[in-house]
């Protein structure tokens, strides 16, 4: 490991204590190390503005850093443990490269204002992929609600058969969800969307750093302008952002419940194409709907990520060593939320309902509560009605179809009346 910037004279380092301080680090600052690399080169650029570096130190220094990008891309440049974390890697490759101008990069900044800063824009990043893909999702869910708005489906409450439903009911559903968890991840976007580098180690430092350069230079809408709230923040914007994902992958579990439910032998409701499965590895009879279960697992990964930051907030204000551990939280959720939502557009596109099987589940109850809302239009008390319906469920079907269950759902929302123009308008304003 290289000289650590914080060792003082005389006191030896325990490689001990030294292994348990620096953790996994080096590990997990390899998925925010660009990140931190473009925040340097702003830093840099704030620098050399209030006249710490001169111009060459600073054309040599984002040289570097940009040759560093590449090597580490390349595979040329490899994070590991001759390094303390990411941070202090930048600043020895950029010292053995430019001797004291690399030295200078550390001005003004402490380590948590790096990792802060390169978290920070990597949240940006995963929480607009977030409100992409939640997009994606309402738009076929969107498609497939107009194709198929007509097709009879059981509707289910407390997993037993309940009404008549329709295949638009069922995407409609799910298009307003997408719709809102898109809605959800563009706000939380723009929460997050503030600029912590200059705010050190949550005090500020004795320079006039141009924190406005920094902000424009790396994207941000605005600079975080307190100090001491940067600190505040960290935790509690990556809460946040777990939050946003979370509600699509809340809705990704049940999705893909429904689809457990209906792809197996006892429902049989709809069809997974083959890559969407698995063969057993002792059971030669059997294909296995692995990919949905395991994105209707996904969704735990999420929230112990977010269990685990919430409880490493109960601390004072200011920065404290606990903040580092939420590092890995994020990283394990969005690792295993953002690759289940990849899928599923694809796997919603193509699914396919199995009519037959459809129409066969639909049983004389189904058309109860049809038979007492109609009692109750004609003027007899809904009480009555609905037990007058009850009594005669198994006739209730008599000379009644799926379809013309549907026609008679007008109620807005309902089959006969989805409403998806205004979904459109929703989806069309994201």
């Amino acid at each position: 490991m290289t000289n650590l910037l914080w060792q003082k004279p005389g006191v030896a380092v325990d490689a001990e204590i030294q292994r348990f301080l620096a953790g996994d680090d080096v590990v997990l600052d390899r998925e925010f190390f660009l990140h931190d690399i473009q925040a340097s080169t702003a830093h840099a650029e704030g620098l050399q503005r209030i006249g710490i570096l001169s111009g060459d130190e600073l054309a040599g220094l984002k040289r570097e850093l940009a040759i560093l990008a590449e090597d580490f891309q390349r595979g040329d440049f490899v994070l590991d443990e001759r390094f303390e974390d990411g941070h202090s890697a930048i600043e020895a490759r950029l010292t053995e490269r430019l001797g004291d101008a690399g030295r200078k990069i550390h001005t003004g900044r402490s380590r948590n204002d790096q990792i802060l800063v390169a978290t920070r824009l990597w949240l940006k990043e995963k929480l607009a992929r977030v409100a992409v893909l939640s997009r994606e999702i309402a738009k076929v869910a969107l498609d497939r609600a107009q194709a198929e708005r007509d097709l009879p489906i059981p509707g289910y409450t407390h997993i037993q058969r309940a009404v008549v439903s329709s295949a638009g009911m069922w995407w409609a559903g799910w298009a307003e969800a997408f719709i809102d968890n898109a809605m959800r991840a563009r706000d939380t976007l723009k929460l997050v969307d503030a600029n912590p580098l200059g705010t050190a180690a949550g005090y500020g430092v004795n320079l006039k750093l141009d924190r406005e350069h920094t902000t424009a230079a790396l994207g941000f809408a605005r600079m975080q302008v307190s100090p001491l709230y940067a600190q505040l923040s960290r935790g509690k914007f990556e809460l946040a952002a777990l939050e946003a994902l979370g509600g699509a992958t809340l809705d990704l579990r049940r999705i893909a419940w429904d689809l457990s439910l209906f792809t197996s032998a006892e429902f049989g409701f709809v069809a997974l194409p083959a890559q969407y499965t698995t063969g057993s590895s002792i059971m030669p009879n059997k294909r296995n709907p692995d990919v949905i279960e395991l994105m209707r697992a996904t969704h735990a990964s999420v929230a112990a990520a977010r269990m685990e930051i919430e409880q490493l907030l109960s601390l004072p204000s200011g920065y404290h060593r606990d903040l580092q551990a939420s590092k890995g939280a994020i990283l394990h959720g969005f690792g295993r939320g953002l690759p289940a939502l990849e899928l599923l557009p694809a796997l919603l596109a193509n699914l396919e309902w199995r009519g037959d099987r459809l129409r066969a589940a639909i049983d004389s109850g189904m058309y109860a509560t049809d038979v007492a809302v109609e009692a109750a239009v004609a003027g007899v008390p809904f009480r009555e009605a609905y037990k007058a319906a009850a009594a005669s469920a198994d006739s209730a079907g008599q000379g009644r179809t799926p379809e013309g269950s549907l026609a008679a759902r007008t109620s807005p929302g309902a089959a006969a009346d989805l409403r998806l123009d205004a979904l459109i308008v929703r989806w069309e304003a994201l």
